[in-house]
């Protein structure tokens, strides 16, 4: 199964509530910092949703 590395890139100070609680459950903190997650309709979906605030790539393994 293939394993994604995401990244917060772009701050969520002014960004929606829902958006702010995406990148927290996502398990993202502050800036640059990344966490590992399979890949998973449910995870993909929430990169969706902030897409323009985290950065993703593909790990094999």
């Amino acid at each position: 199964m293939a394993k994604l590395q995401i990244t917060l890139v772009r701050s969520v100070i002014g960004r929606p509530e829902t958006q702010r609680v995406t990148v927290k459950t996502l398990g993202l903190r502050k800036i640059n910092s990344s966490v590992v997650h399979n890949d998973t309709p449910a995870i993909r979906g929430m990169i969706n949703k902030v897409g323009h605030l985290i950065a993703v790539t593909e790990i094999e393994g």
